[in-house]
């Protein structure tokens, strides 16, 4: 437990912006003023108010918030504890992402751009990006990883069937780094006329803090449920993390508190538990290199997890000790799949199941404690996958 944790912890990047040592602006010098010219534009919108009721109407109206508190007594009552889960996957598109999205998507469309790219690991945020893209009236084009491609194929018929054009990456590792990559230079070559919608806390300045800031109604949401149901604030709070944006959207609403933060990393891509400080994707962050400081690659069973790097915000709270980083194993995360979905009738995305397996593992140590997790996406899109992992053992 940390003792008094100041609010101050939730930092708001001044114009280097800097999450302790982590974070800053790595970009070319034709990307700067692009960037200046978002963090102004989303300041600026931040405190508009038809801007934020547009986007809450939107939240609530299109994308279903709140979504819901559901204690898992089954589960809860086999491991010892009382576990809860923020209902992220019953948000419109099946994850978190539609929170980002809506907000950058209505951005971009206040600062004029007509185009919107973005990359995607495991699917859902390209799905959530068509799809504001097609609610928005915007082109959308998003880049994945050939390998994710094929792992993933529901979501990107979904994508397509959204209107959005779906460039697969045969570059590198052809999973999401290469994707961003892809990204990237499209955004470079196209500036003036498009927006690039990243998916998570990472990335140069202001995104990091922007996408959180659009994601906080997670854990502002889940923070007024848990005082509203239990009067108590929970002792642990935990998150898978690839790049971070779902549990530094949960993370946000209890960083004052005495709870544990807990962010579990696949043990194939453990930035924080694993890497060094680096620069990768315009950040200053954790990052898995060898001692060349060639980028790494990572592995995870979860296309959404494979990732390299981490959001500069998690580098910094883990720094500072406030927050945990452990990691399981794709094993773990297998079985972690099966027991939520015997135990509570929930099939969890694949990421979500990284949580799954650290809560049932460290269960014996918190007897009696009240544990909320972020269910942050479904399964459906994982389904395929399993189905070949687990044929003949079900």
């Amino acid at each position: 437990m940390v003792d008094s944790i100041p609010m101050s912890l939730l930092i708001t990047p001044g114009a280097d912006g800097r999450f302790g040592e982590f974070g800053g602006r790595f970009v070319p010098e034709t990307l700067v003023p692009a960037c200046q010219e978002l963090e102004a534009a989303f300041n600026q919108a931040w405190n508009d108010a038809d801007y934020r009721r547009e986007l809450d109407s939107l939240l609530a109206e299109y994308a279903g918030r709140p979504s819901g508190l559901t204690e898992c007594h089954n589960l809860g009552k086999q491991l010892g504890i009382r576990l809860f889960l923020k209902r992220e996957d019953l948000n419109h598109t099946g994850s978190h992402k539609i929170n980002n999205v809506l907000g950058q998507v209505l951005l971009a469309k206040r600062m004029g751009k007509k185009r919107i790219v973005a990359e995607t690991g495991a699917g859902q945020h390209g799905v959530a990006a068509a799809t504001a893209a097609a609610l928005l009236g915007l082109e959308c084009k998003v880049y994945m990883g050939a390998v994710d491609v094929e792992r993933q194929s529901l979501n990107v018929f979904r994508m397509k069937l959204l209107g959005a054009q779906v460039e697969a990456v045969h570059s590198g590792s052809r999973t999401l780094k290469d994707a961003v990559n892809e990204a990237m230079r499209d955004w470079v070559a196209t500036v003036e006329s498009t927006h690039y919608c990243l998916g998570s806390v990472m990335g140069p300045h202001p995104y990091p803090f922007m996408v959180r800031q659009f994601h906080r109604v997670i854990g502002d949401e889940a923070r007024e449920q848990m005082q509203e149901r239990l009067g108590v604030m929970p002792d642990a709070v935990v998150a898978c993390v690839g790049g971070g944006s779902n549990a530094m959207g949960i993370f946000s609403g209890f960083i004052d508190t005495d709870a544990r933060l807990i962010g579990v990393e696949p043990a194939g891509g453990a930035a924080v538990g694993r890497g060094q400080p680096g620069v990768v994707h315009g950040m200053k962050s954790y990052l898995m290199q060898d001692e060349h400081g060639q980028v790494q690659e990572a592995h995870s069973i979860s296309a959404g997890l494979d990732y390299p790097g981490v959001g500069p915000e998690h580098s910094y709270l883990a720094s500072i000790g406030r927050a945990e980083y452990p990691t399981v194993t794709d094993e773990e995360v297998i079985a972690g799949f099966q027991l939520m979905a015997r135990s509570e009738g929930i099939i969890p995305a694949l990421e979500c199941a990284h949580a799954v397996a650290w809560i049932s593992r460290e269960a014996p140590k918190m007897q009696g404690k009240i544990v909320l997790m972020n269910l942050s996406g479904r399964g459906d899109k994982d389904v395929g996958q399993m189905m070949d992992v687990l044929d003949g053992k079900l």
